[in-house]
């Protein structure tokens, strides 16, 4: 036959059964008139159908569909386990879609850029192969000098503030290297990209601009906007699928127009020019056919091995190298073991789900054994029987695979709700095709694993044969005992009875073989619930221990805010902070350059006038902090010895600065720091320490403490464009905002203020990657003990039902309540402490997945493993009881007549 024939044939069959049935019969009735009328039979024209019938492709398909309504039914008929069945599974499919949603897009998804793989993140290698921005003589250097990349950018941030609407707007932006976008593939979707022409100093002012930003202004194309009190053109609008990976919150780009040989402030005898700033990012494309091996050896040797052409200063020598990392790589690497943690935790919480549906679908197997006898007694072979039972369970789970869909959606919004500001490609997590894809996939092989070995369980002793072959069978065993004489009628019954002899035992032995799988499955449950607490618990003990640790200052009642003076004005902030320090409910206030917790990083280079440390130059790093006087004190920073700064540490009089504990303890080890004179970063006076105060955690509280400077704002080279005010107030500090925004803006109404959080709130977000992966934890942790409880329950109460005769008995041979609850207790607290003694080891294996996220306990901390198994015990102690309860109730005689 023709594949088309076949086909069509097919597909008549499943369209007109009626009339494909009623061919069949008429082709069989004409087979059998064929033949001689001892031949025919019954039996043999069945046969002949269900033989006809079977052929074809679409026998499968039909035999589908009827496997399908049946389970249909089946499950219909049972609406509670169902409903168990289906939210059990919905719970492990939702919860580890919403995971796949974040971590697919962040970790393994390809960066949407073309050939994202071949563009690079390069930076200069500092202490202990830490990454530091590059400085732009780098970035000239390496575009002279390498062949590996067919494109090299550099960026930096940039925060301007839009002036030309009704109310002054801070705008999150970048200066970028004209060739920027062409290193990352893409082009403006409307307008034209950067000109390498004007990416000159003095140079036009352009801008491209986002697409969110252009929506809000559709003629804003070809038109002027003011940005810091100048006049820019915007020239082009980027995509609206465009993700800025290196800066995801970038409303608006311009050049860099880099003068490179510009002082860092306006002194023309400084020798500290810009282009040796660390402060530039850098992104390279490799070329075609360039490994990133081979970039990597070519940077080597063009750092190792410097030109008369690009002359470095000491602190760009490039001495340690360059680092060089793909960008998914840089972008990923601080979310990457949180993330990677709370996959392999939801994937237990998915495998908890399975192994208590598992559970639930053996229990209801015991329940359907006379189903399955009869069945197996109508011809349906093992086979057969299995593969309605697999349907079933599919049907199961694509029932918890819709809701678990819905639960996801609900989950993803949670998730990037609750994501920490670190976490990369936000906007990328959401409901999609590829997790549409990952949802039926896990559906799929969830309706597998559940159904398969229940199906195997529960047919594990049906040994019948195709009902054509039975039938067949059956005539010839009635004809053959008609011809047979008596003695072997006898022989037959004699076999009949030692059959049947042995059934009771092979009774027994199902029985014990289906308990033992459901006790595994409820001691593998436990295992891994005790694994997922275990891991929630370490993070809880590490989030308490850290919040713990004193961050330097005294964050409670003290309001901060940014504020933004483009033209860089002292006379403004110092206006404004007395504006501030007259509102009502304010105790004092100040402002800094960088806020402690802030995200914010700043530091220099200094030099002491006596040198006291082991290498020749003396130099080394320090944080700056330029502040006026009032914010050591507004921020409780401790005083350790001398003075702070005060209001006579003005310009024109000798320079005074505060340096940190661990600044004096480092670099004046066996000295008194006070009297000491420094030069920092590029001012080029020497500065006197009039104080020292306590360390500060800057970028985290799990920082080491690291050396800082304080100086006045009229002392410093350059007024800076951000300061951070910090205002100490009687009251809610949060409650104070409007007035100290109102008290700023009656000095100057276009200043834009942003970032306004209390200083608790701060301490709280530096720690933001922890508390996420500590909420997702928790959250597991409890699903995953929930259905360890509800399995632990079910077997026993399972087994309580089938033990019924057993209870009775003993009931009636003597047996107290309280033996028959001491006796099921113990049953199910021995499964408990198997699965407990398994997950230790799982759990001693797992934690190390999330030792980076620890602090200040080891991942065997003993307190932990204690405290979750005690609640693990608890939780079995309560599940095992209820079963218990209603065993010691039951009627001796009531369970004795229980077939």
């Amino acid at each position: 036959m023709s594949l088309w024939r076949h086909v069509s044939r097919g597909l008549r069959v499943l369209t007109h059964r009626r009339a494909t049935d009623q061919d069949i019969a008429d082709e069989v009735q004409h087979y059998l008139d064929q033949m001689a009328p001892e031949d025919r039979s019954a039996a043999r024209a069945t046969m002949a159908r269900e033989h006809v019938r079977s052929y074809g492709w679409e026998n499968a398909i039909d035999q589908v569909l009827v496997d399908t309504r049946y389970a249909a039914r089946r499950l219909l008929a049972s609406p509670g386990f169902t409903t168990v069945c289906a939210l059990t599974l919905a719970v492990g499919i939702g919860t580890s879609t919403a995971i796949f949603s974040a971590v697919y897009p962040i970790l393994f998804e390809p960066l949407p850029y073309p050939d994202a793989g071949r563009i690079l993140m390069i930076s200069d290698r500092g202490a202990g192969g830490s990454r530091v921005d590059v400085t732009f003589g780098t970035y000239a250097e390496l575009g002279a000098r390498s062949r590996s990349f067919s494109a090299l950018a550099v960026v930096e941030p940039w925060q301007p503030t839009l002036t030309s609407r009704a109310e002054p707007e801070r705008l999150d932006g970048q200066r970028v290297s004209a060739s920027y976008f062409r290193t990352l593939g893409i082009t403006p979707r409307l307008g034209r990209d950067f000109d390498a022409a004007d990416d000159r100093p003095h140079g036009p002012n352009v801008v491209l601009v986002s697409n969110a930003l252009w929506q809000k202004d559709a003629s804003i194309l070809g038109k002027q906007i003011t940005l810091d009190g100048d006049r820019y053109t915007v020239i082009g609008v980027m995509p609206a699928g465009f993700d800025n990976v290196v800066s995801p919150s970038a409303q608006v780009w311009s050049l860099l127009q880099y003068e490179s040989s510009a002082p860092f402030f306006r002194d023309a005898g400084s020798h500290y020019t810009r282009e040796w700033g660390h402060h530039l990012a850098m992104i390279g494309r490799l070329r075609s056919g360039v490994t990133l091996d081979a970039a990597r050896r070519e940077i080597d040797d063009l750092a190792r091995i410097p030109t008369p052409e690009f002359v470095r200063p000491s602190w760009a020598s490039l001495a340690d190298g360059l680092t060089v990392h793909a960008l998914q790589d840089d972008v990923t690497s601080g979310v990457r073991p949180a993330l990677l943690a709370i996959l392999g935790a939801v994937l237990l919480v998915l495998t908890i789900a399975c192994v208590n549906v598992t559970n639930l679908l053996l229990a209801r197997g015991v329940q359907r054994r006379g189903e399955f006898a009869m069945r197996a007694a109508l011809g349906a072979g093992r086979a057969r029987i299995i593969g309605q039972l697999v349907t079933e369970s599919l049907l199961l789970a694509l029932l918890g695979g819709i809701l678990g869909l819905g639960l996801a959606a609900i989950a993803t919004r949670t998730l990037v709700a609750l994501s920490p500001p670190e976490l990369p490609r936000v906007d990328a997590i959401g409901i999609n095709g590829s997790v549409f894809l990952y949802a039926f996939g896990v559906t799929t092989v969830c309706g597998l694993l559940v159904g398969l070995v229940p199906a195997l369980q529960n047919t594990a002793n049906l040994r019948q044969r195709q009902p054509g072959q039975q039938r067949e069978q059956r005539e010839q065993r009635e004809q053959r005992e008609q011809r047979e004489q008596h003695e072997q009628r006898e022989q037959r019954e004699q076999r009949q009875q030692r059959q049947q002899a042995q059934q009771p035992q092979q009774r027994h032995q199902r029985h014990q073989r289906h308990h033992s799988i459901r006790k595994a499955l409820v001691v593998t449950e436990v295992a891994l619930s005790l694994v997922l607490l275990v891991g929630a618990g370490l993070l809880l003990r590490s989030l308490r221990s850290l919040f713990g640790v004193p961050p330097g200052f005294n964050p409670s009642h003290v309001l901060t805010m940014q504020v933004q003076d483009a033209q860089s004005r002292y006379a403004f902030f110092t206006r404004a902070l007395d504006a501030v320090r007259r509102v009502p409910g304010v105790t004092s206030a100040g402002y800094t350059s960088q806020l402690p917790l802030s995200g914010r990083v700043d530091g220099y280079g200094a030099h002491m006038e006596s040198n006291t440390r082991t290498d020749e130059s003396g130099d080394f790093s320090a944080l700056r902090y330029t502040a006026s006087p009032g914010y050591v004190e507004t921020m409780g920073i401790a005083l350790r010895r001398g003075r702070l700064l005060d209001e006579h540490d003005i310009a024109g009089q000798p320079h005074a600065i505060l340096v940190s504990e661990s600044f004096a303890k480092r670099n004046l080890a066996g000295q008194d720091p006070l009297g000491q004179r420094l030069r920092f970063g590029p001012d080029t006076v020497w500065s006197t320490i009039v104080g020292v105060v306590g360390d500060v955690k800057q970028q985290s509280l799990d920082g080491d403490e690291t050396d800082a400077v304080y100086n006045t704002t009229s002392q410093w080279v350059w007024v800076d464009v951000k300061q951070s005010f910090v205002v100490h107030t009687q009251g809610d500090p949060a409650a104070l905002a409007p007035a100290v925004k109102a008290a700023i803006w009656s000095v100057d109404k276009d200043v834009p203020i942003v970032q306004i959080a209390t200083m608790n709130d701060l301490v709280s977000r530096s720690e933001a990657k922890r508390q996420f992966a500590l909420t997702v934890f928790e959250a597991f942790g409890l699903a995953a003990l929930a259905l360890a409880a509800i399995g632990l329950y079910g077997v026993l109460s399972g087994g309580v039902t089938e033990r019924l005769r057993e209870i009775g008995l003993r009931s009636a041979l003597g047996a107290s309540p309280s033996d028959i609850v001491t006796l099921i207790i113990r049953q199910g607290m021995t499964l408990a402490t198997l699965g407990i003694a398994l997950g230790l080891f799982g759990a001693i294996v797992a934690s190390r997945a999330i030792a980076s996220l620890l602090f200040g306990i080891s991942s065997l901390d003993p307190t932990t493993y204690v405290g979750v198994i005690a609640v693990l015990l608890g939780v079995s102690g309560l599940a095992c009881w209820l079963p218990a309860m209603r065993a010691s109730g039951v009627a001796p005689l009531i369970a004795l007549r229980t077939p």
